[in-house]
């Protein structure tokens, strides 16, 4: 008696996820960055992509700026099948998918070639196949560079520095432990609500890469950033398994292509995002 319930609600779940016309796949993708950002920009250009080797005949709808909920909440929605496609970092999905907490430890990586000879290779692949028990289906790593300290009224340049801050965290285990063993107090935060948090001291500071910091323009309220790079924590690319499983064959490598298309573009957008943040603040 239960089997056609439930496959009622899961079809009626993906249609959701996937909305428009029947001679059209439509999928929302929602993610928490804003347009100008790198991993946005690399985005649409997988819905190019996408738009382009299908004919027109499967179209991704992408949601920036957190339209849609935060990064958990997005992740919530892709596993019961609500939403399509998520972009979070994998701080956050090692609360859903606990195999990820290790790339949130500092300095695994010996430098950039040897994550993405990790990240790209069959560790990686390993991993991003590992997410399917939670419901999730890995496309790819999309590049998040390396995180560093800022704070308001002092530079960090030693953990000692750390001690009485109130540093943001992401929601992670890892990141907000690591803060607790460096001596500062972790305040988990939505990325959305830092720069009012660090405007009105609710924090003292906070840690992120270089292009994040300057496009949310946090250097205005936090003025000494520290390039430690303690972390090289990537995004990931996410695809509710309900929303994949519902998908032919051709449409998954339609979906498949444009996404590590987007991620080898996306690199390419980071490392320029990059230097141009450094220049400018």
């Amino acid at each position: 008696m239960n089997r056609p319930g439930r496959y009622v609600l899961v079809v009626s779940l993906a249609a959701a996820a996937c909305g428009g016309p029947d001679d059209v796949t439509v999928v929302k993708l929602a993610h928490g960055l804003d347009p100008s950002h790198s991993v946005h920009r690399a985005m649409v250009f997988m819905a190019e992509r996408v738009r382009d080797e299908s004919g027109g005949r499967m179209r991704l709808d992408i949601y920036p700026s957190e339209q849609l909920g935060t990064e958990r909440q997005t992740l919530e929605l892709l596993q019961i099948g609500s939403l399509g496609m998520t972009k979070v970092s994998a701080a956050v999905l090692e609360n859903f998918a606990a195999p990820f907490k290790v790339l949130s430890l500092p300095y695994i990586f010996r430098d950039e070639a040897h994550q993405w000879a990790v990240l790209e290779g069959p560790i990686g692949r390993e991993m991003l196949d590992l997410a399917a028990r939670f419901r999730l289906h890995g496309l790819c790593f999309y590049d998040a560079g390396r995180r560093s300290f800022y704070a308001k009224d002092r530079p960090i340049v030693t953990p000692q520095d750390l001690h009485g801050l109130k540093i943001r965290t992401q929601e992670s285990a890892t990141a907000t432990r690591m803060v607790t063993l460096l001596g500062g107090s972790p305040t988990p935060i939505a990325w959305g609500e830092l720069y009012t948090a660090l405007q009105q001291g609710v924090v003292d500071g906070a840690e992120n890469n270089p292009p994040s910091f300057y496009l949310s323009r946090h250097y205005e309220v936090a003025r000494h950033y520290s390039l430690n790079e303690h972390t090289a924590v990537p995004d990931v690319l996410l695809v509710s398994t309900v929303v994949w499983d519902d998908l032919t064959d051709r449409e998954r490598q339609w979906l498949e292509d444009a996404a590590l298309e987007s991620a080898r573009y996306q690199k390419r957008l980071w490392q320029e995002a990059t230097a141009e943040a450094l220049r400018m603040v």
